[in-house]
């Protein structure tokens, strides 16, 4: 059965039997979505698993959609379905890459950030990242959370196993031990946690849109580190500037971006084979504890 015939399926077991068709978006990686068209109604955007990997995954996804818009004021999809097998929300635009749409941006995830500072490190419940969960056990110190649940966590999966020897996973618990001296203390906040630009689109007003989070409190750089390392237009430049004017983000903060974007690659290389370079990239940021102690 192909994607869209998978997506057609389940939309109309759900109910939704006037969808006649279903376009399939590209450049995701873990789910197979797309946008739906109706015969009365307008566009939906649907998204499955052929085997969903638990039954609480679109319902996670539907929470922490709805913690970002009320808890943050950030833009996100309506939900308009959340079952075991599926995900329906409201549609939305590619979103159009320029100076003034980034700077938009900036001020939606600067106020995300700053509005929803506390102290302790976690979330309510285990959220997903891809096609695994995400470790949100409560903690109040920032690193002992970002060692235990962002890095460490990943360490007893297979696919890490192969890929890390010996002395890269005695580098990452040198780095985890290290981290008060490499990170400074900052406050947690609500952060989307799956930052990166292909879940930034744009609302029917052409402004900026949050999708597919993996939300918990933590520190704020790991959202900005997502957006910083990944893949990115040139006109995202500007929303780095914006973003350290309004926050007061001090000068060091590129210096923390490889360090805080660890989490992101041992996340792929856990998931995903092949894993796009993101094994080369977790033993670069390995390299200078590797021979430490």
């Amino acid at each position: 059965m192909t994607d869209a015939a998978l997506l057609l399926d389940r939309l109309h077991e759900a109910g939704m039997r006037d969808v006649t068709s279903v376009e399939v978006a590209t450049g995701g990686v873990a789910a197979v979505a797309g946008t739906a068209r109706r015969g009365s109604g307008p566009e939906v955007f649907a998204k499955t698993f052929a085997a969903p990997p638990t039954a609480d995954v679109f319902a996670v996804e539907a929470d922490g959609l709805r913690a970002l818009r009320d808890l943050g004021g950030a833009p996100t999809p309506e939900v308009l379905l959340a079952a075991p097998n599926l995900l329906v929300l409201e549609a939305l635009h590619p979103r159009v890459d320029e100076v003034a749409f980034w700077e938009r941006l900036a001020h939606v995830v600067a106020h995300l950030h700053t509005s929803t500072t506390g102290g302790r490190f976690g979330w309510e419940h285990d959220t997903w990242l891809g096609r695994m969960r995400q470790d949100n056990t409560w903690e109040d110190d920032g690193h002992t959370f970002f060692a235990e649940h962002r890095l460490l966590r990943w360490l007893p999966e297979p696919r890490v196993r192969a890929a890390l020897d010996d002395r890269d996973r005695r580098a990452l618990e040198r780095l985890c031990a290290a981290l008060p001296e490499l990170l400074p203390v900052r406050p947690s906040c609500l952060t989307h946690g799956d930052l990166w630009s292909q879940n930034v689109l744009a609302t029917a007003a052409g402004g900026p849109a949050l999708i597919d989070p993996a939300v918990s409190r933590t520190w704020a750089e790991v959202d900005l580190s997502m957006l910083w390392s990944s893949p990115r237009p040139p006109a995202s430049e500007r929303f780095f500037a914006v973003y350290a004017e309004v926050t007061g983000l001090d000068a060091g903060w590129r210096e923390r971006m490889p360090l805080l974007h660890l989490r992101q690659h041992l996340a792929v290389v856990a998931q995903y084979e092949p894993d796009w370079g993101h094994a080369e990239q977790a033993r670069a940021v390995l390299a200078p504890f590797r021979g430490r102690g």
